[in-house]
């Protein structure tokens, strides 16, 4: 249903403003209570905002665990699908989730792929046919000092003629 409502969208927005309403709307991710701030018109650069609220309080008054992993999780690898285009097949294939510190004020995360980082990607793609790639993101106070949380998503890319050959075995 999504992709069919983005595909339609996109004949209208920039991809960058499709995607930035997109995550602010959709239910699942309203209910992470996290906020997209920014998106860069070449995707590559996305950032959020958790603001602290009754919604997201868990019993010592700091942000849900569940709240900043759920903020965070669909980030990178439907970054990376809008990057690659329809090229791959990507999809999350684990997480991590290390907690520092208690979360009681607003938190923020930021999302980049470099130019090198997709182009290692590509080659990897290319020479092996698939790729488990790990992408970690901080989130933070808001001047960025100081490290909440640590999240390591590791997504999975493959080629699609490899996946379908695989996937019949």
């Amino acid at each position: 249903m999504y992709q069919l409502a983005a595909k339609i969208a996109r004949k209208f927005l920039k991809e960058s403003t499709l995607l930035k309403v997109g995550f602010n709307l959709s239910p699942m991710y309203r209910r992470s209570t996290a906020r997209v701030e920014y998106i860069s018109d070449d995707l590559k650069t996305v950032r959020i905002k958790i603001p602290i609220s009754y919604k997201n309080r868990n019993y010592i008054g700091s942000i849900f665990g569940g709240s900043l992993f759920s903020a965070v999780d669909p980030i990178p690898m439907i970054q990376l699908m809008y990057l690659f285009k329809e090229e791959y097949i990507i999809w999350d294939k684990s997480a991590h989730i290390r907690f520092k510190h208690p979360a009681r004020e607003n938190m923020y995360a930021s999302f980049e792929f470099t130019d090198e980082e997709i182009q290692d990607i590509q080659e990897k793609v290319e020479e092996n046919k698939e790729v488990e790639h790990p992408k970690t993101t901080f989130i933070t106070n808001k001047t960025g000092d100081i490290i909440y949380c640590e999240v390591v998503k590791t997504i999975y890319i493959a080629d699609k003629e490899f996946y379908k050959k695989k996937m019949k075995k």
